[in-house]
């Protein structure tokens, strides 16, 4: 049975106009969410006014302070009420809404701070006195005269004082002061010529400082690297690649790392759009495609991208707190990331993060030391080949007697060749357990994942096959038709060409129907009804339809796995050798198709280290 309505009583209701202070709270529960959210707002202002350093002080995790000071251009004292006021903006005009070359435009954030906590203004213009004005519950006071040198100083205290309901749906104040951080090393990722420091002074005074990215110099790229390893760590600027593309009015920059580089989770991807930090569904989608084939479904890539285009090929007003965007042209956008990335993990060939070099060196366990127990002496640094082999004779005089099945690891007895130790992946000198290659280099040692090694090789010549030689279809002895409409009839059928050179052949059966003829030989029974209506949802959310390929190169890659070489195989000096000049001249072959890294690097410095040598 239903209810009835309770916000309809027995007289008419009648429509009011609201007062402006509720206006201001309604929009500021829009805008201003959390503490975090404040801040943003506040240093996208300071940045929009040309600051070049930029200090953020909280206390509670900015529920009781949050205070930005820049050294912008600043506010005259005849500018400082206007800026309190609704929809009141420098950055725009309102002549044209879709050319926004700013972080804000819609002139919102200054009142509807007001609206909800207590807000001091202290800013002072080249040329003109320093002024102040307070507001409170959009109450403001008059403008009074202050001490500043130049810039902006905001303070907003008691945060949502006035909205005391809001105040229960905030999270401990750890949770908001690292929200805030996040924010705050976002923004300096997208302005990395810009000094960002974040204090808590919560017990007063200086406060710790929490975050601190002093400008950098140099071209853009430079910049950029040296501030993603500041906010990011120092592993991922090792291992990430320069990304630099361009294609109709689109121009992709910033850098992502190799797939042995890759997370639990997708906390490391920070995705710009015209240097706005955004979370689009459309890019971070792009981003995990471009990752597709070298990643498993657990993992996640880490990147810092950002796509820049004529502000009229976007539309940045379609979410309140500006955190997502609508593109004339999504495929173009996405077909740049997916396309860039894939060609940036194609020329990086065999590399492979070195934090792998650096995890293994890690599970190596030191013997423990004891207490007074005397320091270890070695009476030799690096012995000759002679002295070695002269030593070896004298330890195990029935060494060369013993029965090849005895030995822990089957050793080539030639020494490599010079040239070969000079390459990548060195010479191989031996298998061990019938899985792993050891070879050397002139600087240290290399571990190959035989099985992995040659599945990703298999892998990848498949690839190049299937793309000179098509997808081979099978056609159906019966039709099958499906009930579509119009529209999404229409949708598919613009598709046709590209589906049949994966195998899928479709034509128009009549009306909003459709006939699938043909289906790609590899994936064998297939339910042809449900394939296309999954490739149709991913044409209307995506555009362009990544699902059959995907799903034939997953074929691709089961295929690869069982016609590699298997563990337990022994390989020959001359098939180890092999191995390892096609993984040098393969793309890719650093990681295997599941994302797990195909070698392991160990430098001789470290591996001196490891016996305390060094």
């Amino acid at each position: 049975m239903a209810q009835p309505n309770p916000n309809i009583g027995e007289t008419r209701p009648v429509i009011r106009q609201l007062d402006e202070a509720a206006i201001n709270r309604i929009a500021a529960g829009e805008v201003v969410e959390r503490p975090a959210s404040a801040v943003k707002e506040l240093v996208e202002n300071a940045l929009d006014a040309g600051a070049r350093r930029i200090d953020i002080a909280m206390a509670d995790g900015g529920k009781t302070l949050i205070r930005v000071s820049d050294d912008g251009c600043g506010m005259t004292p005849a500018e400082l009420p206007l800026a309190l006021s609704r929809h009141a903006t420098s950055k725009i005009d309102g002549s044209d809404l879709l050319n926004i070359n700013s972080f804000g435009f819609r002139g919102e954030a200054l009142p509807s701070l007001g609206a909800v906590g207590r807000l001091t203004i202290t800013s002072r213009a080249a040329g003109h006195d320093a002024a102040q004005i307070m507001v409170a519950g959009s109450q403001a006071g008059p403008v009074k005269p202050a001490a500043l040198t130049a810039g902006t100083v905001v303070e907003l205290r008691d945060l949502f004082y006035a909205t005391p309901a809001r105040l229960k749906f905030m999270r401990t104040d750890r949770a908001e002061q690292q929200a805030v951080s996040e924010v705050i090393k976002r923004l300096a990722m997208a302005e990395p010529f810009v000094s960002f420091t974040l204090r808590d002074v919560s017990g007063g005074g200086e406060g710790r400082v929490l975050f601190r990215a002093d400008g950098e110099t140099g071209d853009l790229f430079d910049a950029l690297h040296a501030r993603l390893a500041r906010v990011l760590g120092g592993a991922f600027a090792d291992n990430a690649l320069r990304i630099d593309a361009a294609r109709e009015g689109f121009h992709l920059t910033g850098y992502a790392a190799l797939p042995t580089y890759s997370r639990g989770s997708s906390v490391a991807q920070f995705l710009f759009v015209n240097g706005r930090p955004v979370q689009d569904r459309l890019l971070i989608g792009a981003l995990r495609g471009a990752y597709s084939d070298f990643l498993g479904r657990d993992r996640h890539p880490a990147a810092a991208l950002f796509l820049d285009c004529d502000p009229q090929m976007v539309d940045v007003n379609v979410h309140p707190a500006k955190s997502e965007v609508r593109f004339r042209d999504p495929a173009m956008a996405r077909g740049l990331i997916v396309t860039a990335l894939r060609h940036a993990l194609a020329e990086a060939g065999h590399r492979a993060s070195n934090t792998v070099a650096a995890d293994t060196l890690g599970a190596f366990r030191p013997e423990p030391t004891q207490p007074h127990q005397p320091a270890r002496i070695y009476q030799m640094d690096r012995p000759s080949l002679g002295a070695r082999q002269a030593s070896y004779a004298a330890q195990a005089p029935g060494f060369a007697d013993m029965p090849a099945s005895s030995y822990a690891a089957r050793v080539e007895e030639t020494l490599p060749e010079v040239e070969e130790t000079r390459l990548p992946l060195g010479a191989a000198r031996a298998q061990v357990h019938e899985n792993y290659i050891i070879a050397q280099t002139d600087t240290g040692m290399v571990i190959v994942d035989q099985h992995a090694a040659h599945e990703r090789l298999v892998y990848e010549r498949l690839k190049r096959q299937m793309a000179e030689t098509g997808i081979a279809a099978q056609a159906l002895l019966i039709p099958e038709i499906v009930e579509l409409s119009p529209g999404d009839c229409a949708r598919l059928l613009e598709h046709a060409g590209d589906l049949a050179r994966l195998g899928l052949g479709i034509e128009p059966f009549g009306g909003g129907a459709i006939a699938i003829r043909e289906t790609p030989a590899l994936l064998g029974p297939v339910n042809a009804r449900a394939m296309v209506l999954d490739i149709l949802d991913e044409l209307a959310d995506q555009g362009e339809s990544t699902g059959l390929q995907t799903r034939l190169e997953a074929i691709l890659s089961r295929v690869a796995c069982h016609g590699s070489v298997r563990s337990g195989r022994r390989m020959r000096a001359e098939e180890m050798n092999a191995l390892l000049r096609e993984m040098e001249a393969t793309p890719h072959s650093g990681q295997c198709n599941h994302g797990r890294p195909t070698y392991v690097e160990l430098k001789l410095a470290d591996i001196e280290r490891l016996f305390g040598r060094r």
